[in-house]
């Protein structure tokens, strides 16, 4: 039996009707137009869909929407800032950090979520944090200087 959900996604008040039991990423997705965020292995492994949810990397392709009711959603295209990136997109655009770009939404939304956690990670904690991200041509190295380079921006810009 459908229910209809309130939340907050990139600082805008949403709501949806629908099965409570149904992934947040169709919601994105589907009812609310927000492709940004990709759907990769529906089985949380691969981190494409990774999403904050109150400031948390959560992914949204097993995460029921009832789940969700009343929390604050961003996704890759709640970060900017107008025309202005946020300093990890900024980072991984500066650091060529992607080459398909399929799971670069994901890795950026990740990222985030590592660097309000640890804001001068190590290589080691980049890696932990990380981990659930896939990104399958490779480009490891260039999204940990990406991370690097963002917590550089941040501590410049006066964000740490």
């Amino acid at each position: 039996m459908d229910a209809t959900f309130s939340l907050t996604v990139n600082g805008q008040k949403r709501s949806v009707t629908t099965d409570p039991q149904r992934p947040l990423l169709d919601v994105l997705r589907e009812d609310f137009q927000l492709t940004g965020t990709k759907y990769g292995c529906g089985e949380a492994r691969c981190g494409a869909c990774s999403v904050l949810v109150d400031g948390k990397r959560v992914f949204s392709c097993r995460t029921p929407i009832e789940n969700v009711a009343d929390k604050t959603i961003v996704t890759i295209e709640g970060l900017s800032d107008g025309d202005k990136l946020h300093p990890v997109q900024q980072a991984f655009l500066d650091e060529n950090a992607f080459q398909c770009a399929y799971c670069t939404s994901g890795m950026i939304m990740a990222a985030v979520a590592l660097l309000a956690e640890k804001p001068h990670p190590s290589d080691a904690e980049i890696v932990a944090g990380m981990n659930r991200n896939i990104c399958r041509c490779c480009s490891y190295p260039k999204i940990t200087n990406a991370i690097h380079r963002a917590a550089e921006a941040s501590v410049v810009a006066g964000r740490s």
